[in-house]
């Protein structure tokens, strides 16, 4: 196994530097010329203004414009960041140790970098605020989902609290606000087979065995609403809003199922109203017994009238 080398440049803005290493072979000049290749989305202009910057560099130092094209090298650099809508809602520390921190996340707030995502994310808002450039996520949320988070701080543990969810040895729970049908009959145990394309927006129930099992239970019903428990003993991409959908109840706000309404990005009315409300689990490093709850609320389930 190859050696991860460390990078030469601090992280910016919470984020770390991008890392390539140049292929083996290959009939490019100079690394400027496998650079305008390999980042076609990069103008090429733009390339050249960040070698002579020298913001481009091996461990050796900045990567001159000319220098000629070097198998095997790794490199470093800061991507240029997207103009990012501000998310205007505050993230709540819950716990923090020498281990993990474990957050409240606010609706409309993306877990990790990614996409138009990038510094208005959870993980690059607590790298920031807590200090700790070695954080990194234990799991995820979908960015319209509001509830608790789990970092690692100590990259050496990262593994053991990431297997956890992956083994399926944490349980969560959680809340959801969506129709009341006095027809259903709950609680009631939903399997599909969940399918999600790369590049594709949602995912889709196909025929096959199923991966994704979610237990609904209505915990209260007023004025036309329910309040919905949902113990996901799986974990596939939108399974909870999929399965709520399939059952003809879908949870109030949800722009994705059963249709599919794109939203501004500047949009921060009528969010998703989705909990992660609980966690519990066995430590993998101390041995003890974990729980942690939310302290958010549903809106929809409070202020009826604006839904």
């Amino acid at each position: 196994m190859r050696r991860k080398l460390p990078s030469p440049l601090p992280q910016r803005h919470g984020l770390d530097a991008a890392r390539l290493r140049l292929p083996e072979t290959g009939e490019w000049t100079t690394i400027r010329d496998h650079l305008v290749d390999r980042l076609p989305r990069v103008d090429p202009t733009r390339i050249d203004h960040m070698l002579r910057d020298q913001r481009i560099v091996s461990l050796d130092g900045p990567i001159p414009i000319d220098a000629p094209y070097a198998p095997g090298l790794t490199i470093w650099f800061h991507r240029d960041l997207p103009d990012e809508v501000p998310v205007p809602f505050p993230l709540d520390v819950l716990h923090q140790d020498d281990d993990i921190v474990v957050i409240d996340k606010p609706h409309f707030l993306a877990s990790i970098p990614r996409g138009k995502h990038i510094v208005q994310t959870a993980l690059v808002r607590l790298r920031r605020d807590l200090g700790i450039p070695t954080l990194s996520p234990a799991h995820r949320l979908d960015r319209p989902t509001a509830g608790l988070l789990m970092f690692v701080v100590r990259p050496e543990l990262r593994g053991r609290y990431q297997t956890l969810f992956r083994d399926r040895r944490v349980t969560k729970e959680y809340e959801a606000i969506a129709a009341h049908n006095p027809t259903l009959r709950l609680p009631t145990t939903v399997q599909s087979r969940i399918m999600k394309e790369r590049g594709v927006i949602t995912a889709q129930e196909v025929p096959g065995e199923p991966n994704a099992v979610t237990t609904i239970t209505l915990l209260d019903h007023r004025d036309g609403l329910g309040r919905y428990r949902l113990h996901p003993t799986t974990g596939r991409t939108h399974q909870l809003r999929l399965h709520m959908a399939r059952i003809g109840i879908p949870i109030l706000g949800d722009d994705f199922y059963p249709v599919l309404t794109e939203k501004p990005l500047d949009d921060f009315t009528r969010p998703l109203q989705l909990l992660a409300r609980t966690l519990e689990f066995t430590d993998p490093t101390t041995g003890e017994q974990r729980r942690f709850e939310s302290r958010r609320t549903l809106a929809a389930w409070h202020t009826p009238d604006l839904w």
